[in-house]
């Protein structure tokens, strides 16, 4: 394999474990094992305080959910983040998909824009483990949904999108205009 495949391989892998804090290498690719903090961070959802809330601080980088370490779908539902934060939910039928890689990659240089936001990125990448956000969205292939704060879609889209365009669309929401219009 070609050693720049073999790096974003590893990348995608590494984002997808959803490291928890203090764990020294990622799972390897198939296993269970640091699965841990993306549950974790899916509970402290629930509760209405976001795991990606402190990342800019927090010294071990960046929570589970946030844009720069999306959150595995697996036990992850949409309810929790309700009027707290927008889930960006990224699908593919494979992690080695090139435009799930990419998107990944966009929403990960673009982390402050997103965080700014409210957004929490959510990766399904397993067909198979028939989550919650893929049976309720069915996706085919690459896909990306974004999903407002009161739980309406606001974007569904079949190709990678930048940043820019993701939160040019968000701007333009009238709960995100308030949310503007309210901040100093």
């Amino acid at each position: 394999m070609h050693p720049f495949r073999t790096a974003i391989l590893a990348a995608v892998v590494a984002t997808l474990a959803g490291l928890a804090v203090g764990q020294e290498a990622p799972a390897p690719a198939g296993t269970a094992a640091g699965t841990e903090g993306v549950e974790a961070a899916a509970g402290d959802a629930a509760t209405g305080t976001l795991a990606g809330e402190d990342a800019a601080s927090d010294p071990a980088g960046p929570a589970p959910g946030d844009p720069a370490n999306p959150l595995d779908a697996k036990g992850v539902s949409l309810d929790q983040f309700r009027w707290v934060a927008r889930p960006l939910v990224v699908f593919a039928d494979t992690p080695n998909d090139p435009a799930f890689q990419l998107q990944l990659r966009n929403l990960a240089e673009g982390a402050d824009m997103l965080r700014e936001r409210d957004v929490v990125v959510i990766a399904d990448a397993d067909p198979a483990a028939r989550t919650e956000v893929r049976e309720r969205f069915r996706p085919h292939g690459f896909t990306f949904v974004l999903v407002s704060k009161d739980g309406t879609i606001v974007l569904r889209k079949p190709i990678p999108w930048g940043v820019r365009e993701i939160s040019r669309a968000i701007d333009k929401l009238p709960l995100r205009r308030e949310e503007m219009r309210r901040s100093p």
